[in-house]
């Protein structure tokens, strides 16, 4: 009976990681829907971007992604195919739109950067000053070809953060006060900029929180940064507003990062990904 059990419960999980595989698109085909419902100076505003977005550099950090999660490495000699994302041990598909969530065995709500230091320390046993595990940005970071590989297999489905736990609604909550909470010497939120339609920062045109179909975009990281020439990732767009703002750093993997994290993705739930993205 057990043994039935598993095999059908395996079957299902199969079943349902093949259904997502069939709804995921292409970044590119994501965003041309967007724009083609909506009117948008925001998702309109760089006509370069949208032709190069087939070309994205960043789909080559998502296959060198790919390799590093089936690899077997760290001083465990173990794969990633045993870190449970939210779905399941070694699933991929589906769980990036899906997080943060709270995680039953760290008691904690986690992001995937988080979630994957937990995954990289506690399954491959690399300690957290390896550069495997502390080197968060550029793309030739371990972690950041991880969390763009995973990202992709999420592109396409609609943003859809659970908040069945209690913590997961507390970390949403939380997020939302941070993001209206207005701050120092400039005395400057994340609101200040990004809750009207129209704005700009120099030639920038702005997201607005307001515009489900621009706040999708908005939070669509990993994104490969023209002005950059790297790949970043969601933690290093909060740092960079963060610094925008004249406020204390961001710390990834903190509550306050996470509970953001969470407020801006329930924010565009609904909306399809578009991962990965390319931004100016």
């Amino acid at each position: 009976m057990y043994k039935t059990i598993t095999t059908a419960a395996t079957l299902a999980a199969l079943l349902t990681t093949a259904a997502i595989a069939d709804e995921l698109r292409a970044p590119e085909d994501v965003l041309q829907g967007l724009i083609d419902d909506n009117e948008s100076a925001y998702l309109t505003q760089s006509e370069q971007n949208i032709m190069m977005m087939p070309d994205n550099a960043a789909l080559w950090t998502a296959e060198e992604g790919k390799d590093l999660f089936f690899e077997e490495r760290g001083p465990n000699n173990k794969s990633l195919e045993t870190c449970d994302l939210g779905k399941g041990p070694g699933v991929v598909d589906g769980v990036y739109v899906e997080l943060p969530r709270f995680f039953e065995d760290t008691g904690r709500v986690m992001d995937l950067e988080s979630r994957l230091a937990y995954c990289m320390t506690s399954i491959q046993g690399f300690s957290p000053e390896d550069p495997e595990v502390k080197r968060r940005h550029g793309s030739d970071s371990d972690m950041m070809k991880l969390q763009t590989y995973i990202a992709n297999r999420s592109s396409g489905l609609p943003w859809n953060p659970p908040m069945d736990h209690p913590l997961e609604q507390a970390m949403r909550d939380a997020g939302e006060v941070l993001f209206y909470r207005r701050a120092g010497t400039s005395d400057f939120s994340c609101a200040t900029c990004h809750t009207n339609t129209g704005k700009r920062i120099r030639a920038s045109v702005l997201p607005n929180i307001n515009e489900p179909h621009e706040w999708t975009k908005a939070i669509s990281w990993p994104a490969y940064r023209v002005g950059h020439q790297q790949v970043r990732s969601s933690n290093h767009r909060i740092r960079g507003c963060y610094w925008q703002m004249r406020q204390p750093q961001s710390i990834p993997g903190s509550d306050a990062a996470i509970a953001l994290m969470s407020f801006w993705t329930d924010a565009a739930r609904g909306e399809p990904a578009i991962l990965p993205d390319k931004k100016r």
